[in-house]
């Protein structure tokens, strides 16, 4: 087995490494993992319900928060309530990451979500341009800040927290839910303001979303958000964090048991950094056409009506959510590497097919087309959650999911639609939104090849986690063949203070 670096202080003796023991290895408890699973989903699924609405709302939101204001710089000006939200979501990952290594993820989970749910709710509580002039814009951009800094640590939190809860083997289909219900979140925003200005047009009349009806979307936050929050009361927090290292023993720098702050991520996980963004970068690029891009896409390119569009992409999410499991657990099985691989192969191969198709106008051409996209989306959103936190080590996972994942999401998966648009109206080109993920495929192709493969291994920094006594009984027994094992990235010659 390999020999363990000296954590302890110059003057103090060397801790020697040691073998792998039984009580060393974390059995998962099968309820905290259910409501693990249950705490951390449904909060993913509210942060999606968030960018559904406001997204599908944007032309009423734009008549009532710009009013006076020219129609196109109106929607422009409600359109930059998405960009501020997302120039919060790296501030919010950067402090937020770092804060869960420091006090728990648990904790922070519960602030990520109270401030989500709370900043959601009082968006449908604000006067309007009618009421109080444009002045009504300032609380309503205060607000999608809130958002943007909260859900900067929603995800990469959750990630982090059902990973670490996960049995090594079923990581992939344990952690495989969040993008799930991110997709479901999403098409339930939609479906909401489908239903809700359905029903207060035929009760009201034309006018009743413009009336206040687009305040009841929002509203709806504030019971969805009340069972969010009791949910991530009563959600433990993990047992790698629960086994924090005696603070007697001194870890020396550069080593991954020892917990560093944004700067000592970047100094010391760089090339997990830029592999993390890499990938995050061409399955956002991708995600973000498909869930944002898309409706948009097919009303002014190809014709299709604005509610067509909204239909049209409600299924195809519905449809992903249900197959990142099966894919996920499909990584479980033959590893991550080869589940990229498909991925990153199905949109070089299938994009300009798919925008091709699409240019028929018919309604199964849309559909086939949108079908295309999914395919390669389903694969990247199957192993973001299994993939990005396996790339740090515990003592500094959240704080260095929270820099990456949010940095490069960000960057090339919220400006997806601009830049898409963008290079669409430079070149004329109507497969530049193709080009664009391609590009980002590439990149994560050349990065997939510096990373690791993580399925079925223990997380760096953290002793094994199986599901049974016999699990860990068998590993301890075959340790020494075992070639997922490496105790030098295990505490297991460390003090420390078990709190579960």
């Amino acid at each position: 087995m390999a020999q363990q670096e000296n954590t302890e202080s110059p003057s103090a003796p060397p801790l020697v490494g040691r073998d792998l023991e039984v009580g060393d290895v974390v059995i998962v408890d099968r309820k905290k993992m259910k409501q693990a699973q249950i705490g951390a989903g449904v909060g993913n699924f509210m942060e999606w319900y968030d960018f559904g609405i406001y997204g599908y709302l944007a032309v009423t939101i734009t008549t009532v928060f710009t009013h006076g204001m020219d129609e196109s710089i109106g929607l422009l000006v409600t359109l930059a309530g998405f960009a501020v939200s997302f120039i919060m979501r790296p501030l919010g990952g950067m402090v937020l990451g770092p804060l869960g290594d420091k006090i728990g993820r648990q904790k922070i989970l519960y602030l990520t979500i109270t401030l989500m749910a709370c900043s959601t709710a009082l968006i449908g509580l604000l006067p309007t341009s009618h009421t109080i002039g444009l002045g009504a814009l300032i609380p309503l951009y205060l607000l999608k800040m809130i958002q943007g800094f909260s859900t900067g640590g929603e995800f990469s939190g959750v990630a982090t927290y059902v990973s670490e809860f996960s049995a090594d083997k079923k990581r992939g289909i344990a952690t495989s839910w969040l993008n799930s219900q991110s997709m479901l979140g999403f098409a339930a925003g939609a479906g909401v303001v489908a239903i809700t200005s359905t029903v207060t047009t035929r009760i009201w009349g034309e006018d009743a979303m413009l009336d206040g009806g687009w305040r009841i979307p929002f509203l709806v936050a504030i019971p969805l958000g009340a069972v969010v929050i009791w949910f991530r009361t009563r959600t433990p927090e993990t047992p790698a964090f629960e086994d924090e290292y005696n603070k007697s023993v001194t870890i020396p720098p550069g080593s991954i048991f020892r917990r560093y702050g944004l700067l000592g991520i970047i100094k010391n996980f760089w090339p997990a950094v830029l592999i993390g963004c890499a990938l995050t970068a061409a399955d956002s690029s991708l995600s973000y056409i498909l869930t944002s891009y898309m409706p948009t896409y097919l009303e002014t390119e190809v014709g299709v009506t604005s509610v067509g569009a909204a239909v049209a992409t409600v299924p195809i999410l519905v449809l992903v959510a249900a197959g990142i499991p099966f894919v996920a657990r499909f990584s479980d099985i033959v590893g991550r590497k080869p589940v990229y691989l498909i991925a990153i192969a199905s949109t070089l191969i299938l994009l300009i097919p798919a925008f091709a198709i699409v240019h028929r106008g018919t309604e199964w051409s849309v559909y086939v087309a949108m079908f295309l996209i999914a395919i390669p989306v389903t694969g990247y959103l199957s192993l973001t959650a299994s993939v990005l936190p396996a790339l740090f080590p515990t003592a500094s996972r959240y704080g260095g999911m929270g820099l990456t994942h949010n940095v490069a999401l960000s960057a090339f998966g919220g400006t997806a639609p601009f830049f898409s648009q963008g290079l669409m109206q430079l070149t004329g080109s109507s497969y530049s939104p193709a080009f664009y993920a391609m590009f980002f495929a590439l990149l994560a192709l050349v990065a997939l090849f510096f990373m690791k493969e993580s399925a079925r291994r223990p997380l760096v920094g953290s002793v094994p986690v199986v599901e049974t006594a016999d699990e860990a009984e068998a590993l301890v027994r075959d340790q020494d063949r075992d070639e997922n094992l490496d105790t030098s990235t295990m505490p297991i010659f460390l003090p420390v203070n078990r709190a579960h």
